[in-house]
């Protein structure tokens, strides 16, 4: 993650402080999060890189989109482990909120008239998924299944968020269309702009936490000395 965030289990984020922003900030990261991944479907200019990837899975499988998604994010989840990403009240308020909010947005957001109002969609949703996403990441509560790919594998190879999620999103995009999964101009947008748009957010909008204490210090993977050291190479 950026220097700005620490590797915490659940218990220690839910010690560490500044809670009163914190938790609202992590609420309204999840919720905005739902409306623009519906923005984006409503744009109809191509789905994200994960719901071409379940797509493409369900119709190799022969199973349905729902059950692909289950299946997805149990597999997402067990590579978590060689990548020793901790779940938190973020991880599971993800699984509960982010879903809710997109539907429910789906009931309110009026379809796009025209090609402009679609292009103007995509353009919102994509720019809102990336801050959203920051959003609730920067809470320091832990991530969701997906984002938690990003998180670990920054942490570990200690390359800029922009150069890690592109390669996640260009490789999901990627397979997902060689399983015969639909993607679109869109997509590949995305795909490309996630990575920088969730690296320039990240910084701004993680919450600072009070110094780790005896006790919290080590569940965290590094501390403020290495995240200070590492500054300059997660943000070039």
């Amino acid at each position: 993650m950026t220097p700005m965030t620490t590797h915490m289990n659940a218990l220690a984020q839910l010690r560490a402080g500044r809670k009163a922003r914190r938790i609202p900030q992590l609420l309204v990261g999840l919720v905005g999060y739902g409306v623009a991944v519906m923005t984006l479907v409503e744009s109809g200019l191509g789905a994200a890189s994960w719901n071409v990837l379940t797509e493409g899975t369900a119709k190799a499988l022969g199973i349905s989109f729902g059950w692909t998604t289950n299946l997805i994010s149990l597999l997402v989840l067990l590579a978590w482990i060689p990548l020793r990403e901790l779940p938190g009240l973020g991880t599971l308020l993800n699984v509960a909120i982010v879903g809710f909010a997109a539907d429910a947005t789906a009931t309110v957001l009026p379809r796009p008239q025209g090609t402009l109002a679609e292009i103007g969609y995509l353009m919102v949703g994509l720019v809102a998924l990336a801050f959203f996403d920051a959003l609730y990441l920067g809470a320091q509560f832990g991530s969701g299944p997906r984002d938690g790919i990003m998180t670990g594998l920054v942490r570990r190879t200690r390359l800029p968020i922009a150069v890690v999620r592109t390669g996640i999103e260009v490789t999901v995009a990627g397979a997902g269309w060689l399983l015969g999964g639909t993607a679109g101009v869109g997509t590949v947008l995305i795909a490309l702009c996630m990575g920088p748009l969730v690296g320039c957010f990240l910084p701004r909008v993680a919450v600072r936490l009070p110094a780790i204490g005896a006790d919290d210090r080590t569940t965290a993977e590094s501390s403020s000395h290495d995240a200070a050291s590492s500054h300059g190479r997660h943000l070039g």
